[in-house]
């Protein structure tokens, strides 16, 4: 059996980045809450057309959007680039897939964090300067797919000796790469892609939601432990959340995707039957208007 000291001076920071990062989310809850008491829910379009999930509500996500809207501006009056936004969410998520791997929840958290909201910033500062393109979107989305790599690989390290934990962490990794995939699929065929659950902020959130918990109940539940490292069992719960519906998603993003396709294919082949039976139509008139004459 292995012992935790119990006192929060041996626990060390990552339980204070915790609570900390708690405090953050809460006073900006709050500054919110004000808001929609004052004036309504706030209201964007860009939210609407993505819509919500049955894990992360709409009303989660213009409440997240409007928050942005202020530092977007920030950084527009600071002269900073879309690019540089989305490069300093690539540095901020491999920080903290170091510090995931290392078991330092609390600081991963953290980072995980700042990585996401420079993730969703990126784009509102390209729209606010009118840069948007293709190359952006582009960057944009390799960026997201080696944070991911970058925080969940983190974790496969750190679980390492618990290989059924370590299996946990790689299943999540693959549901996340494979919604992300099946996206792309779907917009290289030309096809609407599902909105579906576990998109990209979602899978970000019950991440760092599953990190910030966990110095926590390390420091209340694993005082006596079974195994060298502790477990952290939000985390363990985030990434099992995120394994089984993320290719519980994807799979369901692949059979929509085949069936408009069959649906596609079976349009194509009957406006080419209907094209093929009105040819035969008009050969067989002309035959029978030349042997008639």
């Amino acid at each position: 059996m292995y012992h935790l000291p119990v006192t929060l001076s041996a626990m060390g920071s990552d339980l204070i980045i915790a609570l900390g990062l708690f405090a953050v989310a809460g006073v900006v809850s709050v500054i919110y809450s004000i808001r929609v008491l004052l004036r309504g829910r706030a209201q964007f379009s860009r939210v609407d057309r993505q819509g919500g999930s049955a894990l992360l509500s709409k009303n989660v996500m213009q409440g997240g959007y409007w928050f942005f809207q202020p530092l977007a501006r920030a950084l527009v009056a600071c002269h900073v680039t879309p690019n540089q936004v989305s490069w300093a969410s690539f540095t901020f998520g491999a920080i903290a897939g170091i510090c995931f791997a290392a078991g330092h929840f609390g600081s991963g958290a953290v980072f995980a964090t700042i990585s996401a909201v420079l993730d969703a910033l990126d784009g509102l500062v390209a729209r606010l300067t009118e840069v948007s393109s293709d190359a952006g979107e582009v960057l944009d989305a390799a960026v997201d797919r080696y944070v991911e790599f970058f925080t969940l690989t983190g974790l496969v390290v750190y679980y390492r000796e618990i290989p059924a934990l370590m299996v946990l962490a790689l299943a999540a990794l693959l549901g996340s790469f494979m919604i992300s995939y099946s996206t792309a699929k779907a917009e290289a065929l030309q096809i609407d892609p599902p909105k579906g659950s576990m998109r990209r902020p979602e899978r970000a959130l019950y991440l760092i939601l599953g990190a910030a918990l966990s110095p926590v109940t390390i420091s209340w539940i694993e005082r006596i432990r079974e195994y060298p490292i502790a477990i952290g069992h939000p985390m363990v719960m985030a990434l099992g959340l995120i394994a089984v519906m993320a290719n519980s998603s994807a799979g369901e993003r692949f059979w929509h995707i085949a069936k408009q396709i069959r649906l596609r294919e079976a349009e194509v082949a009957a406006a080419r039957h209907r094209i093929e039976s009105t040819e035969l139509e008009e050969t067989s008139e002309e035959f029978h208007a030349k042997k008639l004459s």
